[in-house]
């Protein structure tokens, strides 16, 4: 027997959200580590660099975001669990 779990809001504060983040910006770095093949990696370098801001190293020149919330059925059955586990700690907490 499966088990049907309520995935709606009611006035929740936690809910799933797809998000778009575009940055354009010029950096001086070592050539080096710009020529890093995994790209998480590379990601995760060039999004710590831009957050400390502009500098003589970094010159912001575009940003835009764009936040949706998401139906959870739209999500991965991961984060669906998740949903679930954090919407029922906040309805006993």
């Amino acid at each position: 027997m499966g088990m049907s779990f309520d995935l709606s809001p009611q006035n929740d504060s936690v809910n799933i959200y797809e998000c778009e983040v575009r940055l354009k910006f010029r950096i001086i770095e070592d050539k080096l580590a710009m020529d890093e093949r995994d790209n998480n990696a590379l990601l995760e370098a060039l999004v710590d660099a831009y957050t400390y801001g502009d500098d003589e190293y970094l010159e912001s020149l575009e940003s835009h975001i764009n936040i949706n919330e998401i139906q959870a059925l739209e999500a991965s059955p991961e984060m669906r669990r998740q949903l679930i586990r954090l919407r029922n700690c906040r309805t006993f907490a």
